[in-house]
């Protein structure tokens, strides 16, 4: 199962379609890579860690830079948080964690938000259209992980205060790739499971 959220499972109605899928399950990973200067001193972390632990799981932070990503097959649920796009993508693919991620996603429970969701997606270019100043990367491929056919923007509604047209963006990469983007306030998110995709409204 695949969860793609804008900023974590900060919703009760999140939090409640989620629970079927993490009650049950005891142990977590919170993927930190994508916060390329504060890692696990993210000030979003401890929220994300208690996020989690409602449902009774154990919660470690994990970092791709620094350990090997096979051992988070390891854990039941694997959730990356938000950041740099690019600096998460690139990293994924220098330590070869594509395969392992798409297995995370067949075989366990794979959450993301905002960074960490977009990555899963079959490109990050809408990133290079509203901030391409963060990529620090020099990435150059913006294909993400595909792991959904799904185009999203996490924090959709704190966006349009913060980026000048970002809807008339929004509607030329529509127009540009034939697509829809799903549009997700914080609050919001996508559960995937077996293929069908259900979104989830904070409100």
């Amino acid at each position: 199962m695949i969860a793609l959220l804008s900023n974590g499972i900060t919703s009760e109605a999140l939090k409640n379609a989620l629970s079927k899928y993490l009650a049950p399950l005891s142990s977590a990973a919170v993927v930190v890579t994508a916060d390329n200067e504060y890692k696990e001193r993210n000030y979003h972390v401890p929220r994300v860690v208690d996020e989690l632990k409602e449902y009774g799981l154990s919660v470690d932070t994990f970092d791709l830079d620094k350990q090997d990503a096979s051992e988070l097959l390891k854990y039941d649920v694997v959730e990356f948080i938000g950041g740099n796009p690019y600096y998460l993508l690139n990293s994924i693919r220098v330590h070869n964690a594509s395969a392992l991620i798409k297995q995370l996603a067949e075989k366990k429970v794979l959450l993301g938000w905002s960074a960490g969701a977009i990555v899963f997606t079959p490109s990050i270019e809408i990133v290079d259209k509203i901030t391409p100043e963060i990529n620090i990367v020099a990435l150059d491929d913006l294909k993400g992980l595909c792991l959904t056919n799904t185009h999203l923007i996490p924090h959709y509604n704190k966006f349009l205060k913060r980026f000048d047209k970002l809807e008339d963006i929004c509607k030329a990469y529509e127009q540009e790739h034939s697509c829809s983007i799903v549009r997700l306030n914080d609050g919001d998110g996508i559960i995937i499971e077996d293929g069908i995709e259900t979104i989830i409204k904070s409100t």
